[in-house]
């Protein structure tokens, strides 16, 4: 496959976009308790939302020991109105003693992640790869939605993408395949009616799926 011709093209494309949150955090603080904390809040919430509330829960709670002081209900006063903020605001609350009881420390092992209130597989494969620079493949939408229009994989879900792609896309993209495809995604490849007439990698891409576009 290209994989190449596509990275290459991308990568210079998207310098002029918008990072996307996360990366945008990593690159600010190279702080990893932020970086769990705000992909913890950008589950099903646009990044301009996100933003604003990690900078509201960041200014009151800078780390764990912080947010162990906050009440559930300050927490959802401080991280409204992202998406589900009362279920996260529980995680949120519950976050500081799994810390503890894992040693007390952020692990960097997925399976470890993935036993902390709030993380699921996209959580902790997106802070393996931002927060720690460990391989591997988080996939949102953009991600699930690109790939398979450039015909790189044919499913139905982003597990099923997630899957696909640990087989066949080298390891050397795996870190960037989501910071680079969010960017591209918010921006030009649209998951409804996106702009191929002003896409770069349009005569590369196959369209696979799409049945309108601009």
């Amino acid at each position: 496959m290209y994989f190449d011709s596509v990275f290459k093209i991308l990568n210079k494309e998207v310098i002029n976009y918008k990072v996307p949150i996360i990366d945008l955090i990593e690159f600010e603080s190279k702080n990893i308790y932020r970086i769990l904390v705000g992909t913890i809040l950008s589950a099903r919430t646009k990044d301009n939302v996100t933003t604003k509330v990690c900078e509201k829960l960041f200014d009151v709670a800078p780390d764990f020991h912080s947010l162990s002081i906050l009440s559930v209900e300050e927490i959802e006063k401080l991280i409204y109105p992202v998406g589900f903020f009362r279920n996260k605001a529980k995680n949120l609350s519950k976050l500081p003693d799994a810390i503890n009881e894992l040693g007390g420390n952020i692990p960097n092992t997925w399976d470890n992640l993935m036993k902390l209130p709030g993380v699921g597989r996209k959580t902790a494969n997106l802070v393996l790869a931002v927060g720690f620079k460990i391989p591997a493949i988080c996939v949102d939408t953009h991600v699930h939605t690109i790939t398979n229009r450039l015909g790189w994989v044919k499913t139905k879900n982003p597990l099923e993408t997630e899957m696909e792609l640990r087989k066949i896309l080298p390891k050397k993209y795996w870190l960037n395949i989501n910071r680079v495809f969010v960017a591209f995604g918010q921006n030009v490849c649209r998951p409804i009616s996106p702009w191929c007439s002003m896409c770069p990698i349009s005569k590369l891409c196959p369209k696979m799926g799409v049945k309108k576009f601009r």
